[in-house]
């Protein structure tokens, strides 16, 4: 098992920036790709970014690119996700997960493990 813990969420005026983290522990060699997903009121779970453990290879949605940076630190089983030049939709409950297989860093359904989310609210 895999256990994750997200901190860094908050409220920040559009055009701020904040830092999310992910602190996994547990079965944390098995990991191979983590990513965060978001949930805003009224709508579905959307792919926000992944990274894979052991290449560093990252991935974004179209509607961050540009603004928000994913990285990870294997000597502390942990994952960031910087965002900048936030804007009032991307408030939303922020999740990190993390699977264990290989395949599609995209869809939620095939992640193994996900944290309790933490809040991001960007006002205008």
């Amino acid at each position: 098992q895999v256990q994750l813990v997200e901190s860094g969420g908050g409220l920040v005026q559009a055009g701020g920036s904040l830092r999310l983290s992910c602190a996994a522990s547990g079965r944390t060699f098995s990991i191979y790709a983590m990513g965060w997903f978001r949930q805003a009121p009224g709508k579905e779970r959307e792919f926000v970014a992944a990274v894979k453990r052991n290449s560093g290879s990252t991935y974004y949605a179209d509607s961050v690119k540009g603004r928000f940076t994913i990285s990870r630190d294997n000597a502390k089983n942990t994952v960031y996700l910087q965002m900048n030049s936030l804007k009032p939709e991307d408030t939303a409950v922020y999740l990190c997960t993390a699977r264990s297989s290989v395949g599609s860093v995209y869809q939620l359904g095939e992640y193994d493990y996900e944290g309790q989310g933490t809040q991001v609210t960007v006002s205008s």
